[in-house]
């Protein structure tokens, strides 16, 4: 084939189907923008409303899916394409699909199922799986929780329906429990009342149910006591972590014991000496990090819908801007005026 043919058969085919594609692109541009102005509206009006945000977050998604398949059924008319055809092919190929995606389906019949029961509702705190961590949201077909160590695990809906689910924020108190082991020649009484009096010193703990302290188990090396108290669920770990740090102390200021595994045997004469280094902590320096850019529409619409973009968000990454754009010409002026004396010892060095 030659080069002539080449052109006359590219020319050809824009001249049959070029108008079409135009066509397509533009109303897949178009149609992506509104879909995502849609859902932004219905976001900002549920933001209004009673529903809960975890059934709002499931309402959008799915309305998402359904106008992108609206806007792709539209580009494929604009190519061209019999739609017809292709929804009697859907249509009879719908079977095969169900049965292929019948997971799918299943974590959206469950979705559903988890919005009708309602178990858990944005930010609580469940576990399920063998995961634990705040509920992000509920989609489609996944579940997103966000761990104490602030990563997002996403779990099929069907596994939220099918595991046992502990929601340790659906009421209002929570009991935090505790196993102290001591040495058996401690004091009962002073070990219970040390205990209790660490955890009725924190003004978050409740004092009905009063807290208690009472011998669980003997040991090969000590006596364990379990010790319980009540406090409301949002102080869960504020509380949990006060009597560890507290009761370690007391125990140390009563003389309490606490045994643990070990063999040592040694005999020095010499004095011990523990290196430090004398220079204190450095002071503190606050890191400075980027503003983050929008490099793309897409960012811009999901950084609107979770109200991470305000005025205040977007002048600071024009500032930004503008002194990376007001440096980038610092730094290519500099390099021209060292390129020019450069130059000019070149032509004294040939003189």
């Amino acid at each position: 084939m030659t080069w002539a043919e080449i052109w006359e058969s590219v020319q050809h085919f824009f001249a049959t189907s070029g108008l079409n594609i135009i066509k397509a692109l533009l109303l897949w541009i178009i149609g992506y923008i509104v879909v995502r102005l849609i859902v932004l509206v219905i976001k900002k009006i549920f933001e209004r409303s009673r529903i809960e945000k975890v059934a709002q977050g499931f309402i959008i998604s799915v309305i998402r899916f359904a106008l992108n398949i609206v806007l792709i059924i539209m580009v494929l008319q604009a190519l061209g394409v019999e739609i017809t055809g292709i929804v009697a092919l859907l249509a009879t190929a719908g079977l095969a699909v169900a049965l292929a995606l019948k997971d799918s389906l299943g974590n959206i019949a469950s979705g559903v199922i988890l919005l009708v029961t309602r178990p858990f509702k944005e930010g609580d705190y469940i576990k399920v799986d063998g995961v634990e961590g705040k509920v992000k949201n509920i989609k489609i077909f996944t579940t997103g929780l966000i761990t104490l160590d602030n990563k997002l695990v996403v779990l099929p809906n069907s596994a939220v329906i099918n595991n046992p689910l502990i929601n340790y924020s659906i009421r209002k108190t929570r009991r935090v429990e505790y196993t102290f082991a001591v040495a058996y020649e401690s004091d009962v009484d002073l070990v219970k009342r040390v205990v209790t009096d660490v955890m009725k010193s924190d003004g978050r703990v409740l004092l009905d149910p009063a807290p208690t302290c009472r011998i669980c188990n003997f040991n090969e090396s000590s006596v364990d006591f379990f010790a319980t108290c009540w406090c409301d669920s949002t102080d869960y770990w504020d509380v949990y972590y006060y009597v560890w740090d507290n009761v370690f102390n007391e125990f140390k200021r009563n003389n309490i014991s606490i045994p643990y595994k070990q063999v040592e045997v040694r005999m020095r004469e010499d004095t011990v000496v523990m290196p430090v280094r004398p220079e204190p902590l450095q002071e503190r320096q606050e890191k400075k990090r980027k503003v983050e850019k929008i490099k793309s529409v897409d960012k811009f619409f999901d950084q609107l819908e979770d109200g991470k973009l305000d005025a205040k968000t977007l002048k600071a990454q024009s500032e930004e801007a503008k002194r990376e754009r007001k440096d980038r010409k610092e730094k290519k002026r500099q390099e021209k005026e060292k390129k020019k004396q450069e130059e000019l010892q070149k032509k004294k060095s040939k003189e």
